[in-house]
């Protein structure tokens, strides 16, 4: 694979990123130890975390994925300095008190939580440390209305900027980037940048998936003209457009055992466990079975292929999964199936925005 850069960084990735927000909680630390130990083998050197992983989030497992990453990385010397390894300081609580208290990130927030990454991570320097979600009141997470009234922002975006840039200027960050943003967020992140001389964003982490590609209403114009890399997450659409849930009627209780849509609620009530995103998600993987494609094969290579995505992030729970996600790096949609994705995306539009 060629390595892409990432926005006017000096960090080159793999096109496919190994996501891990799955070890500490349907992972346990031996697989997780394993599946990155093939990652490598197969390619793969670029990681991604977060300080509130494992998920769904709770107190008892906060940090567990950092912690387990960080033992691997102890157990390998040498081994940090091949990898690009990128981690997350969490947003405001949205009703997670252990991760931060109140409606804010302060820079004494981000500056904390940074310390507490790099230990539990056992390393100096994080390559690539993102805001989580934004402290403004944003859609994020399956909410698609902004609501001025909803605003509690407390911490300034230059504010924010100014303590990354403290943590870049004290070699602990090598670049910044930003996750479930907006239009508004990344050109205001890019301006305060430019015009203050602070670190540039150099890449976004959201969500897009077959049916939910609201990004291409407009951030991803965002992005190409101000040079900001589309790291995208849930390619799979936490597994709908895996063919699992297309035999039962929900996803909720009594899908596959052991599937994470099945098995927390918290997920559930989030945009993947929507009637109409199970119902979009049956549509397309049909269609990728008709083209002799399996429905993961079809919704893998669609981001893996698309001119606004500079790395996919991909996350498994075992070696063989893994493997599966990476075999189908290569393959092409032709224009007839990719006209008829985006048929069905005209009637349905995006379910899981």
């Amino acid at each position: 694979m060629q390595k892409i850069k990432l926005g006017q960084s000096d960090l080159h990735v793999t096109p496919i990123c190994l996501g891990t927000m799955t070890f500490g909680e349907q992972v346990d630390e031996p697989t997780a130890h394993a599946i990155m130990d093939r990652a490598l083998e197969r390619g793969i050197d670029f990681l991604d975390t977060a300080e509130m992983y494992a998920v769904p989030a709770r107190q008892e497992t906060f940090g567990a994925t950092e912690t387990i990453i960080g033992n691997w990385l102890a157990k390998n010397p040498g081994l940090r300095q091949k990898i690009v390894l990128a981690s997350k300081v969490a947003g405001p609580s949205r009703g997670m008190p252990w991760v931060r208290e109140g409606s804010g990130m302060t820079p004494a927030d981000i500056a904390a939580s940074c310390e507490a990454s790099l230990k539990r991570l056992k390393t100096d320097v994080i390559d690539l440390y993102q805001i989580h979600w934004p402290e403004r009141h944003v859609p994020a997470f399956g909410s698609i209305y902004y609501d001025p009234a909803k605003e509690k922002s407390a911490t300034s975006i230059h504010e924010q900027l100014e303590a990354l840039g403290k943590l870049v200027k004290a070699g602990k960050v090598r670049a910044i980037g930003l996750s479930n943003e907006t239009p508004y967020g990344v050109h205001e992140f890019v301006r305060l940048a430019e015009q203050h001389g602070l670190p540039r964003v150099a890449s976004v982490q959201n969500v897009y998936c077959l049916i939910s590609r609201g990004l291409e209403n407009g951030l991803d114009e965002t992005m190409h003209r101000l040079g900001v890399s589309l790291l995208a997450y849930s390619p799979l659409a936490f597994g709908l457009l895996t063919g699992k849930y297309d035999q039962g009627g929900t996803v909720g209780p009594g899908a596959p055992a052991g599937a994470r849509i099945s098995s927390y609620e918290s997920v559930r009530k989030q945009r993947w466990g929507r009637a109409d995103a199970l119902a979009a998600a049956r549509r397309y993987n049909a269609l990728a079975r008709a083209h002799g494609l399996t429905p993961a094969k079809m919704a893998l290579a669609f981001c893996y292929t698309k001119w606004q995505v500079a790395s996919t992030i991909i996350g498994v729970t075992s070696v063989a999964q893994l493997d599966e996600d990476l075999d189908a790096w290569g393959t092409t949609l032709s224009p007839e199936l990719l006209a008829e994705i985006d048929q069905i995306r005209w009637e349905m539009r995006d379910p899981a925005a």
